[in-house]
C-alpha cells in the first residue's frame, strides 16, 4: 500500500523550479509523429503518463529516448502502425492526440477512448466534428474508434464550445491536409500556442494561434527540429497557493508570469502579496486569507485545474466562499474527502459553498485526480495530526516530484510504502 503522509508544516519558505508543462508535453510528444525527421523536445517532465506514451510509441514504431541531459529524442521515420492499443489509450487522457497526428500519414487510425482523470468522461465530440469536416469518417466500437480518410482537405471548422484538446488535435490533423483550414472559436491557451510554435518550427504554416481564429495552410511534409516546452502554469499556481495556506513565502522560478495572470489576480484578491519578475513570481502569505468567489473559465480566465487547490486555500478564510466550475461541473470529488477532515462544504449543481475558518483534522483521504490530490496535500499542511492520502498515482501523473519539492520548502511530507504481509514494515521512500 502506498500513500502520502502530511503533517502540520508551518510556513513554507524558499524557491522551486517549475518543470515543463504536462498538458503541453502530451500534445508535443504526439505531434512529433507528424515530422519526417528526428525531433528533440527540451523540458519534457518525467511524469507517469510518459510510461503510457512510451508503450504506445514502441507499438507503432516511434523511437523515443530520454537523453542523458534530460531531453527527449523522437524519431518518427520508422512508424509502421497507426493502431493504438485500447488499453494503453484509455490509461491517460491525451491519447486522442495520436488520432490527429497519425491520420494524414496513414489515412486510418484505430485508437481507444481517452482515460485519465474521470470527470464523467471527457467528451470527444468536437474532435470528431473536426475530423469529419476535414473529410474523415469516424466509426465507434465498444472500446475504440476508427478515424479514416483517403485524403484530408482543408475546411472551415466552427467549434460549438471552446476546447483546448480539440483545437490542438484539429490543428495537427490540418497541418498536412490539402488546402486551407480555419478554426473558429478556438482555444487561446498558452499550450495551444506552444503546439503551433513547435509545428511551425518543423515547417508547418499555422497563423493566429493564441487568438480565437487559427488559420492553417496545409504542407506535404514536415522537417525535424528542436523545441523547448513552456513551463507548467498549473504547477506554479499550486505552489503559490501553498504559500498562502501556510502563511509562508514561495518563489516559483523559470516560468512565464503572463500565463498566471488570472491566478495572480485572484490570489491578490484573497489577501496574498505577489511580486512578479521576468521569469519568476513570489507569493507572500499574510496569514489573513479572505473569502472570495471563484468562477472557472477557459484561458485567460481562472483555470479549472486550479479550483481544487484554491478550495483548500479558501478553507482558511473566515466567511463564505463560492467556487463555481461549469467547465467540469463534476470536478468536486475532493469535497467529500475534505469533509472527512472537518471542512464545511456543500456542493449544489456546479458550485461548492465553503464556510471557512473551521479547524481541520488529519485522517485517511483519497485523491481521485491530480488536482484533488494537490488540494488534499495543501489541506493536510494545516490540519491537526497526520493526513494520509491514497491515490498516489494521480499525483505522480501531474508532478515530477511534488514531495521532494515541498520538502525543500520545509513541508513535513513523505511517501510511505507499507507491506501488508507478515513482518510488514513502513518505510519513508524519501
Amino acid at each position: 500500500m502506498r500513500y502520502i503522509q502530511v503533517e502540520p508544516s508551518g510556513a513554507l519558505r524558499g524557491s522551486v523550479h517549475i518543470p515543463g508543462s504536462k498538458n503541453s508535453s502530451l500534445a508535443l510528444l504526439a505531434a512529433a509523429c507528424l515530422a519526417d525527421d528526428v525531433v528533440t523536445l527540451e523540458g519534457i517532465p518525467a511524469l507517469d503518463d510518459l510510461r503510457q506514451i512510451a508503450g504506445i510509441a514502441q507499438d507503432i514504431g516511434l523511437d523515443m529516448q530520454r537523453l542523458d541531459n534530460g531531453d527527449m529524442r523522437l524519431d518518427p521515420r520508422y512508424i509502421h502502425s497507426a493502431t493504438i492499443d485500447p488499453g494503453k489509450a484509455s490509461a491517460y487522457r491525451a491519447s486522442y492526440y495520436f488520432a490527429g497526428a497519425l491520420l494524414a500519414k496513414f489515412g486510418r487510425v484505430t485508437i481507444g477512448f481517452p482515460g485519465g482523470d474521470d470527470f464523467k468522461s471527457r467528451p470527444i465530440d468536437q474532435h470528431v466534428k473536426a475530423f469529419q469536416a476535414l473529410g474523415a469518417k469516424v466509426t465507434f466500437q465498444d472500446d475504440y474508434y476508427v478515424v479514416e480518410a483517403s485524403e484530408l482537405r482543408g475546411a472551415d471548422i466552427y467549434f460549438d464550445t471552446i476546447t483546448h484538446g480539440a483545437t490542438v488535435n484539429s490543428m495537427m490533423a490540418a497541418v498536412r491536409a490539402k488546402g486551407r483550414t480555419n478554426l473558429y472559436h478556438a482555444a487561446v491557451d498558452p499550450e495551444v500556442v506552444d503546439a503551433a510554435r513547435f509545428l511551425n518550427q518543423l515547417g508547418a504554416r499555422i497563423y493566429g494561434a493564441g487568438t480565437d481564429h487559427i488559420r492553417i495552410e496545409g504542407v506535404p511534409y514536415l522537417n525535424g527540429g528542436t523545441h523547448s516546452v513552456i513551463p507548467d502554469r498549473l504547477v506554479a499556481g499550486s505552489f503559490l497557493m501553498a504559500a498562502g495556506i501556510t502563511g509562508g513565502q514561495i518563489t516559483v522560478t523559470d516560468i512565464i508570469p503572463e500565463h498566471l495572470g488570472s491566478c495572480i489576480a485572484k490570489l491578490r484578491e484573497v489577501g496574498l502579496e505577489i511580486e512578479s519578475g521576468d521569469s519568476s513570481v513570489t507569493a507572500y502569505g499574510t496569514g489573513n486569507v479572505k473569502a472570495a468567489r471563484i468562477r472557472t473559465a477557459m484561458y485567460p480566465g481562472f483555470a479549472t485545474d486550479l479550483q481544487q487547490p484554491m478550495t483548500a486555500l479558501l478553507l482558511t478564510a473566515k466567511g463564505k466562499s463560492i467556487v463555481t466550475d461549469k467547465i467540469f461541473p463534476h470536478r468536486f470529488n475532493h469535497v467529500p474527502q475534505l469533509r472527512r477532515m472537518g471542512a464545511d462544504i456543500e456542493v449544489r449543481k456546479e458550485s461548492a459553498f465553503i464556510k471557512g475558518g473551521r479547524p481541520l483534522a488529519g485522517g485517511w483521504v483519497h485523491a481521485t485526480d491530480v488536482r484533488a490530490g494537490t488540494c488534499l496535500v495543501l489541506a493536510g499542511m494545516v490540519a491537526d495530526g497526520h493526513t494520509r492520502i491514497t491515490g498516489v498515482e494521480h499525483l505522480e501523473r501531474g508532478y515530477t516530484d511534488i514531495i521532494g519539492s515541498l520538502r525543500s520548502l520545509g513541508a513535513s511530507i513523505s511517501l510511505i510504502e507499507r507491506k501488508s504481509d507478515a513482518g510488514s514494515r513502513e518505510s519513508d521512500c524519501m
